[in-house]
């Protein structure tokens, strides 16, 4: 079972960030000391009644809290809350069929002040995870004993945790960043301006499928990701960078922007998208070519709203090191005359015909929180639509991206490798800097009207 106080966990990503930036030469900036958010693992209690431990399938693994009923309890010492002024409180959980009642957040003891309330409800399975936030306006300051309480009117388990988080800044920077905000007067007048639009007429003969796209070649590479570590260059694996020129481990919403030169059509398409390289006999092999897919998978995509200025999000999981065979989810295919014509030694890479080429389709959620460009794990703030429709705690309907990659390479026995490691750990990063009335327009024609349009936003 492990045990990571918050304390410790906060002191050695901090630690981590001072030691990389000596050793790659870099000066870090100072900043506020509650930049980042401050994320308490579950199962690092202190102490606790009734609570159990498993593992997780949630992402980044490790373990959670399980097997949670009414009136059980964690204890949790020495979490620092910040400064005073707002907080945004987070728990990630999971919940089966049955499973409803309420986490309570509660300080110095388990009948203490009230901090914040999670409401539960079934979210598809005992390790379906979602995350739930609420906004709390005030706070005792500094360090605290922090219970979590739970409690339900329905008989048993009811509820997992996977872990708390609480973040009283942007989150922007630094080795561990939390949650990012969306500047609201910025995000309502860019729907204003989207509301507004009106809508081109559709030539008849328009195939109706809500689709509009970028077209993309490599622009370079660099052990960076301005995602997930920003600020450290070099610190990450190796990336395969498309889109804007400028981007690498000190990239901004404000950077991509104000650098013009980018390698997707169009070119009001400024964003940054980036994929780890693929390595085949030791010699990365750069993709010819990508297509961003922006469209909707939803029965009715009308609702359909553009992305914020500097959202950003991950699809796939880069950890994830198991055997892809064929028929399996998330696998590399071939495309092209021919197809596949083998599979690698390992079984996890397959050998295309001459005449086809390896190809990915890598696939982003379609629903965000509306309240956030970024979560610690730049996946919480979005999830996939159930049902058909986005709702719950991911009530925005957002474009559905789609990476679709290819290599000039057919492959061979001995396969290939990504500098992630297998090919299960394929994933991929957007970080959007479109500007805001191109992509409003095409989400506009396109995607709200079910017309499938080009690079150009035509018909």
């Amino acid at each position: 079972m492990r045990r990571r106080s918050t304390s410790l966990h906060t002191l050695m990503a901090g630690v981590l960030a001072v030691v990389l930036a000596a050793a790659l030469g870099i000066t870090l900036t100072a900043r506020s000391a509650w930049a980042a958010a401050v994320v308490v693992q579950a199962e690092s209690y202190a102490a606790q009644s009734g609570v159990g431990v498993e593992a997780t399938a949630d992402t980044g693994g490790g373990q959670n809290a399980a097997y949670l009923a009414d009136g059980d309890w964690m204890r949790f010492d020495n979490v620092d809350l910040g400064p005073a002024g707002p907080l945004t409180a987070s728990a990630r959980v999971a919940s089966g069929a049955n499973g409803t009642g309420t986490v309570e957040l509660r300080t110095g003891s388990p009948t203490g002040p009230l901090l914040a309330t999670f409401p539960i409800s079934p979210t598809g399975g005992w390790q379906s995870w979602t995350t739930r936030t609420v906004d709390v306006a005030a706070h005792p300051t500094g360090p605290q004993t922090l219970f979590a309480v739970l409690r339900s009117a329905t008989p048993g388990d009811f509820v997992n945790i996977n872990w708390f988080s609480f973040d009283g800044g942007t989150g922007s920077g630094g080795a561990a960043p939390g949650w990012v905000g969306v500047d609201q007067a910025a995000w309502n007048a860019q729907l204003a301006q989207f509301r507004a639009m009106t809508p081109a007429a559709v030539p008849a003969g328009t195939v109706r499928v809500p689709e509009f796209n970028a077209t993309c070649t490599y622009s370079h590479s660099e052990p960076d990701d301005p995602i997930v570590v920003p600020g450290l260059p070099g610190a990450s694996h190796m990336h395969s960078f498309f889109g804007n020129r400028s981007t690498d481990a000190f990239t901004t919403p404000q950077s991509l922007l104000a650098h013009k030169d980018t390698s997707c059509t169009p070119a009001e398409d400024l964003s940054a998208y980036w994929v780890p390289t693929l390595y085949q006999d030791g010699r990365a092999v750069e993709s010819d070519g990508m297509i961003v897919y922006y469209g909707s998978r939803l029965p009715d995509p009308s609702a359909t709203v553009p992305f914020p200025q500097g959202f950003r999000m991950i699809a796939g999981n880069a950890k994830s090191q198991v055997p892809t065979p064929a028929g399996s989810a998330n696998q590399f295919f071939c495309a092209g005359e021919g197809g596949e014509i083998g599979r690698s030694a390992d079984g996890n890479w397959p050998i295309c015909a001459p005449t086809a080429k390896l190809v990915h389709q890598l696939v982003f959620p379609d629903c965000w929180d509306g309240k956030h460009l970024d979560s610690p794990d730049h996946k919480s703030h979005v999830a996939f639509a159930q049902n058909g429709r986005c709702g719950g705690d991911h009530p925005v309907t957002i474009p559905s991206v789609s990476f679709v990659i290819s290599y000039p390479t057919s492959g061979s026995p001995a396969g290939f490798s990504l500098s992630s490691g297998m090919a299960s750990s394929i994933h991929g990063d957007f970080f959007n800097a479109w500007d805001n009335a191109a992509l409003g327009q095409r989400v506009k024609d396109c995607i709200v009207q079910s017309a499938k349009c080009n690079s150009a936003g035509a018909f």
